[in-house]
């Protein structure tokens, strides 16, 4: 069994679903501390949503660059325990898979990052390159005690970091396919639309939202908000609930509930997409209120040190040539794109995460471990030239 492998299962054993860390941070602080790495606890939230994080940094020459190992130990909740071919947090070997919870996402992830780092600093002891863990048990949840605190102390401290390694499961139909080297933001609204309830016999005394936003909504879904650019998609604008009545069939609503959000790029910002939906609002003399939730703004990492050690890692390991990509939802890179300038996310094949039987390619293990490697590599040789 490869040490890959080997920490990836005892990691899967560890039913860390989100908050719980159940112990996976331990783990990682016994390994880098033996490395020379200062491991520091940065946990956070109340007692009964404790969520636990790690900043561990093995400093180099002053002025190196920093390399950070960024990911998340807790998982999602397995669903229903039956539906499992064998037990989630067991893990079991089938056709060449490793089953588990957590196996795409992110252990496998974890556990290269770890023995390609003891692996580099075996090989170069006094490469030039610092090296840092970022890790927590949040990202699967609220997302408000984890990577975000961790940034929070860091920006306080004046803390530099120069690259970023996010291990989320991007590739799609073969290892190495695609790297994240960016993801749109995200702003929420709850949209409340005032009318006035009454008999649905009466219309003339009442005033029915639902029939009031009809024309908002109908400019609102047809609205062209930016055409996004050579990056990123077009901005989106999608409704994700919309509710009104009381229950009964004879009954106008007061109110209708209308819950939406902007997957926004670069092209746009979050004030100007609520300036522009409002006004929208305004001009159909809707009465109204919006609740903003500003999820993360967009970030981008233009091809340099970091996008060309990455891709140049992949050839060379899968002879795959990498698609640069900023789909799909969002990640911790939002954070940590506050005090890094470089950011990439990368990991396994992406198919089965959050489902049923989760899996990852017991043979994509120790070529993901190579790529982080080489990685670690090159960056560390350009700092050192």
């Amino acid at each position: 069994m490869s040490a890959t492998l080997e920490l990836t299962e005892a990691l899967i054993s560890r039913a860390s679903v989100t908050p719980d860390d159940e112990g996976c941070l331990d783990l990682f602080t016994q390994r880098l501390s033996t490395l020379g790495f200062v491991c520091e606890r940065l946990d956070s939230g109340p007692d009964e949503f404790r969520v636990s994080n790690l900043w561990a940094k093995r400093p180099a020459r002053p002025g190196a660059p920093t390399l950070v190992f960024a990911g998340h130990t807790d998982v999602v909740p397995t669903g229903p325990l039956e539906a499992w071919t064998t037990p989630p947090f067991v893990p079991s070997h089938r056709a060449g898979q490793l089953y588990g919870r957590g196996a795409a996402d992110m252990k496998s992830s974890l556990a290269a990052m770890l023995v390609a780092t003891e692996e580099f600093l075996a090989a170069c002891p006094t490469a030039d390159l610092s090296i840092a863990f970022l890790l927590t048990s949040d990202e699967e949840g609220p997302s408000k005690d984890g990577t975000v605190v961790v940034v929070e102390a860091l920006k306080a401290r004046g803390e530099r970091l120069d690259y970023c390694i996010v291990g989320e499961p991007t590739s799609v139909e073969r290892l190495g396919d695609m790297v994240k080297n960016g993801r749109r933001g995200t702003l929420s609204g709850k949209l409340r639309v005032k009318g006035v309830q009454g008999h649905i016999a009466y219309p003339h005394l009442a005033r029915n939202p639902m029939h009031l936003f009809a024309p908002a909504m109908a400019e609102l879904v047809a609205t062209e908000w930016d055409k996004g650019n050579a990056y990123f998609p077009a901005t989106s604008w999608q409704m994700s609930n919309i509710h009104g009545g009381t229950g009964a069939t004879n009954v106008i609503p007061g109110e209708l509930v209308v819950d939406f959000n902007f997957r926004f790029s670069t092209e746009s910002t979050a004030e100007g997409l609520k300036s522009r939906l409002e006004a929208i609002l305004q001009r159909h003399g809707l009465d109204y209120t919006v609740a903003w939730t500003l999820g993360g703004q967009p970030f981008l990492t233009t091809p340099g040190e970091l996008v060309q050690a990455m891709s140049a890692a992949i050839k060379a390991e899968t002879g795959v040539q990498t698609e640069l990509s900023t789909t799909g939802g969002t990640s911790d890179g939002r954070f940590i794109a506050q005090i890094c300038p470089q950011i990439v996310e990368f990991g396994p094949i992406n198919a089965s995460i959050h489902k049923i039987d989760e899996h990852v390619e017991v043979a994509s293990l120790e070529p993901l471990k190579n790529i982080y490697k080489g990685v670690l590599e090159r960056l560390a040789k350009a700092a050192g030239a």
